[in-house]
């Protein structure tokens, strides 16, 4: 009875979680028109990636097929795909109309939103993974990011940046570096607001080279 019972709770939490993945990615796509495509995903066994690499660096957490080029906000498309791979990670295509996004490790992280939050920074969703967590910011281009470090004397090397051609996991999916939450959650029933990356990175520098130490409060 005792088993029968955990293959039911079992059963009940997977159907739960295969409900959940397909309901974010149409929030995203239907929603806020945010572009996405079903990621990798984890191997059977729920630890190595389900792609061809074994030693795969970002396991469950990249595009494979389809490629990134195939985000869509088309429903019909978001249905087929997660109803053929129900548990897949949902995978934001940053850039071009849809959100960018800065990351920076995610003790790194929790620390940097204490100080923004202290200097009356607007921030807008917040990812978090056990390993990064991730700033979404309005769109901008890679020429724009380019002078924007460009006119910085430092930037912490902590930080990377999704822009376009890149990508972004969103909870609740799984990935090999763990389950993705929302630090902090989008909100808004037209869409979530997004602050500009100008702002973020500027607040993101301040906070970084205020430390009281002289150190830098965005190190690994």
């Amino acid at each position: 009875m005792r088993e029968i019972l955990g293959r039911r709770r079992r059963f009940r939490l997977r159907r739960s979680e295969r409900a959940a993945q397909l309901g974010a990615a149409l929030t995203c796509a239907t929603r806020w028109k945010w572009p996405v495509l079903p990621g990798v995903g984890l191997a059977a066994d729920g630890r190595g990636c389900a792609c061809p690499d074994p030693e795969c660096v970002v396991p469950g957490a990249h595009p494979f097929d389809p490629v990134l080029l195939a985000a869509t906000t088309d429903e019909r498309m978001i249905r087929w795909w997660w109803t053929n791979r129900p548990t897949a990670p949902v995978l934001l295509a940053t850039g071009a109309g849809a959100p960018c996004a800065i990351s920076l490790p995610a003790a790194a992280g929790a620390r940097a939103l204490a100080a923004l939050d202290s200097m009356g920074v607007r921030l807008g969703p917040v990812v978090a993974s056990p390993t990064r967590w991730s700033l979404l910011v309005a769109p901008y281009s890679m020429e724009r990011l380019g002078e924007l470090l460009y006119s910085k004397d430092w930037v912490p090397s902590s930080l990377r940046f999704h822009s376009e051609g890149g990508y972004l996991v969103l909870p609740p999916s799984r990935t090999g570096g763990g389950e993705l939450r929302w630090e902090r959650p989008p909100l808004g029933a037209a869409g979530p607001w997004l602050p500009d990356v100008e702002a973020v990175v500027d607040a993101l520098v301040e906070a970084s080279t205020s430390a009281p130490d002289g150190g830098s409060r965005l190190a690994y």
